[in-house]
């Protein structure tokens, strides 16, 4: 049985407190330190982290270096690791759309969809779980085996065909280069275990906090961000809009930031179903109930975060709302309302008690879209280290 954990009271909101109470935040960087492999020494991956990030936490068993880095990103992108060479990950998840794919659910490669949307990667280093709706689901090396070889439904469809992708790692010349670098500890590294591990280092790099509103938070670009966002950003942290006790802290939502048995792994029923009046949600999208069988876990998926939210379009687990107006409009309502239907998922009666409806002004919400968009990082989607390695096809 999942513990039903209770929704925190966000402290310590890093971004807000910078910008608002006036103060600056400092950033952190990792130094390029030599680590022992057997006899040969690697650097560690130079992370040089935003002001207000901490340096993102790794596995002890598979510290990020450049190399892993490297290899990581030519897997990520090869549509190879899919049956039909169709589907990467990148496939579903676009650089310039933060990671994710514009699409209300995941396509696989067979065609089959799957029952929720493809979520965005930025900052997927720090999260506390993976997923929308899977407590135990805690490190990118057991998730991404997912995808991989999923056949409920089907998304690259490499069950059972293990053979052809360590096949395809001994002879690529590419890979057959790479991987002997990445663990050059390693005297058979052409396995399944070693292809995790990297394209999780890779997943680890993929930070984004170079929004303007970071820049000003920062506290060195005053005018990053229009006087509208400010205001924005003053009904986003305050006590009337609530939205920051979901979306708050460095990461912009509360399922992330702290690591291990420390950290909090909250979600939400937000209102978006009810289709029994008892809080009934779709057979195939019934969030954390699906694994715990507890009836106070129906429709409880995690808060993504915002960095980004304007490019991530269409939103929640589902792809139900298409824009951020019917976001705000959601919300507004207290829930979602379906014209003609019997039963509102504004009275789903296992709602967050924070999903109460709010009346605001068309001042109020113009404010409020230009604090999401000012969110968003262009210097990230479009940074070259995170793009498609592999030479474009003749």
């Amino acid at each position: 049985m999942v513990r039903r954990p209770t929704l925190p009271r966000v402290g310590c909101l890093v971004m807000a407190a910078c910008c608002l109470a006036g103060g600056a935040c400092t950033s952190t960087t990792t130094g390029t330190t030599p680590v022992d492999a057997g006899s040969t020494q690697v650097v560690l991956y130079p992370y040089a982290v935003p002001p207000g990030f901490p340096v993102p936490p790794v596995p002890v068993d598979n510290v990020v270096t450049d190399a892993k880095v490297l290899l990581g990103r030519h897997l990520f992108y090869d549509v190879r690791l899919s049956i039909n060479s169709t589907t990467s990950c990148a496939t579903c998840h676009h650089q310039d759309k933060a990671f994710t794919d514009a699409r209300p659910t995941a396509l696989g490669a067979t065609g089959e969809h799957t029952p929720r949307g493809s979520m965005a990667l930025m900052n997927v280093a720090y999260a506390a779980s993976l997923g929308w709706a899977n407590p135990l689901l805690q490190t990118l090396e057991q998730q991404l085996l997912v995808p991989l070889f999923g056949t409920h439904p089907v998304e690259m469809g490499m069950a059972g065909r293990e053979d052809v992708l360590l096949q395809l790692f001994e002879t690529d010349p590419t890979y057959a280069r790479l991987f002997p670098q990445a663990f050059p500890g390693d005297n058979a590294p052409f396995t399944l275990h070693r292809m995790a591990q990297a394209i999780a280092s890779f997943e680890r790099t993929l930070i984004s906090g170079g929004s303007p509103w970071d820049r000003f938070a920062a506290g060195g670009a005053p005018d990053a961000v229009t006087v509208p966002a400010r205001r924005g950003a003053e009904q986003f942290f305050s006590e009337r809009f609530e939205c920051y006790h979901c979306h708050g802290g460095f990461l912009f939502t509360d399922n992330g930031g702290a690591q291990g048995a420390a950290a909090e792994r909250p979600f939400h029923n937000n209102g978006l179903y009810n289709l029994d009046g008892a809080g009934g949600y779709p057979p195939d999208n019934q969030g954390v109930f699906e694994l715990s069988g507890n009836a106070l876990d129906m429709g409880r998926f995690k808060a993504p975060s915002l960095r980004n939210i304007a490019v991530t379009a269409p939103y929640m687990h589902d792809g139900t709302l298409a824009t951020l107006d019917d976001v705000l409009d959601h919300y507004a309502q207290g829930g979602q309302v379906q014209d003609g239907g019997i039963h509102h998922g504004r009275d789903n009666p296992l709602k967050d008690s924070l999903v109460r409806g709010i009346e605001m002004t068309p001042e109020e919400r113009a404010n409020l879209l230009a604090f999401l968009h000012a969110l968003t990082d262009d210097a990230f989607l479009t940074n070259p280290a995170f793009a498609n390695p592999w030479p474009p096809a003749p």
